[in-house]
C-alpha cells in the first residue's frame, strides 16, 4: 500500500475489510497518524450507532441509487497533516472508501432485517411454547378423566406423598406429589418407568415443594410401575440414585369402571 492508500483505507480498516498484509501496514501507519486514528474512532463509533439502531426496513431503491451515485458523487478527501500534504500525490478515490460505503449502507440494512427475523423467530418460539403446555394440560386431564384411569398411591423416602393415575385405553399415565421438598441447585427430580426391573426415563419434576401433577414423557407400553430418584440438573438416561420410591401399577381388574 501506497501512503495516500494508507491515508484512504480508515473505513475498510473499520469494517474489517483489509487484507492480512493490508492490516498490519495500515496498523503500523494508524500509530503514528492522529488524523486517521481520530477518523477511526468515528467510523467505529458509527458503525456501533448503526448496530445498535432500531429495526427499519431500508427503502426499496437504497441499493439502486447508492450504486448510481458513487459514479457520480466526488469522495471528500481525507484530513491529513499540513506537513505530509506535500508528500501525497493527489490520486481518485481509494476503492477501499467506495467499499467501506457500500458495506456500511449493506450493513444498516442488514441489520434491520436480522433484528426483525430475531424477533419474529422469538414470538414464533414462544407460541410454540405456548402451545405444547396447552397441549400436554390437556392430555393430563383426559388421563386423569379417563374413565378406566387405575391409581396407586404411596410414600416417598423422603415422606411426601405420591400417586399415578394409569389409562390403558391411553397408554399414558400421570404422576402427582405433594410436600415434595426442595433440592438444591444442580439437582432436579427425575421419574421412570419400571420396565420389569429396568428404569426408562419418564421426564423432570419442572418444580419442587407444594403440589405437582405432571403427565410422564412417553407410553405406559407394558411398564408395571414407575419411580422417583434425584438426578443432576437435566436428568439422566439412566437412575443414578437411590429411588425415593417405587410405585406398582394396580393390574387392569382393578381399572374403574
Amino acid at each position: 500500500m501506497t501512503t495516500a492508500d494508507l491515508h484512504t483505507a480508515t473505513g475498510a480498516y473499520v469494517l474489517h475489510a483489509l487484507a492480512p498484509a493490508e492490516r498490519t501496514a495500515f496498523e503500523r501507519h494508524l500509530a503514528r497518524c492522529p488524523a486517521c486514528a481520530q477518523e477511526v474512532r468515528e467510523l467505529a463509533a458509527t458503525a456501533t450507532r448503526l448496530g445498535l439502531a432500531a429495526p427499519a426496513s431500508p427503502p426499496p431503491h437504497l441499493r439502486e441509487q447508492v450504486l448510481r451515485q458513487i459514479t457520480a458523487v466526488r469522495q471528500e478527501p481525507p484530513r491529513i497533516p499540513a506537513p505530509l500534504r506535500a508528500r501525497i500525490r493527489p490520486r481518485p478515490a481509494s476503492r477501499f472508501l467506495l467499499a467501506a460505503c457500500l458495506a456500511a449502507a449493506a450493513a444498516f440494512g442488514g441489520v434491520a432485517v436480522w433484528q426483525y427475523e430475531a424477533a419474529e423467530n422469538a414470538r414464533t418460539a414462544a407460541r410454540q411454547a405456548e402451545h405444547r403446555a396447552e397441549r400436554r394440560a390437556a392430555e393430563l386431564a383426559a388421563v386423569l378423566a379417563a374413565p378406566d384411569a387405575r391409581t396407586a398411591t404411596g410414600t416417598l423416602a423422603d415422606g411426601a406423598r405420591a400417586t399415578v393415575v394409569v389409562s390403558a385405553r391411553r397408554d399414558r399415565a400421570a404422576f402427582l406429589t405433594s410436600a415434595l421438598p426442595d433440592l438444591p441447585a444442580g439437582k432436579v427430580y427425575q421419574l421412570w418407568f419400571d420396565d420389569g426391573g429396568k428404569m426408562r426415563p419418564a421426564g423432570l419434576l419442572k418444580g419442587s415443594g407444594g403440589t405437582n401433577a405432571v403427565l410422564m414423557d412417553g407410553t405406559v407400553d407394558g411398564a408395571s410401575g414407575m419411580g422417583v430418584t434425584v438426578e443432576p440438573s437435566g436428568g439422566s438416561p439412566r437412575p443414578t440414585t437411590p429411588p425415593l420410591g417405587l410405585l406398582a401399577f394396580p393390574p387392569p381388574s382393578e381399572a374403574k369402571s
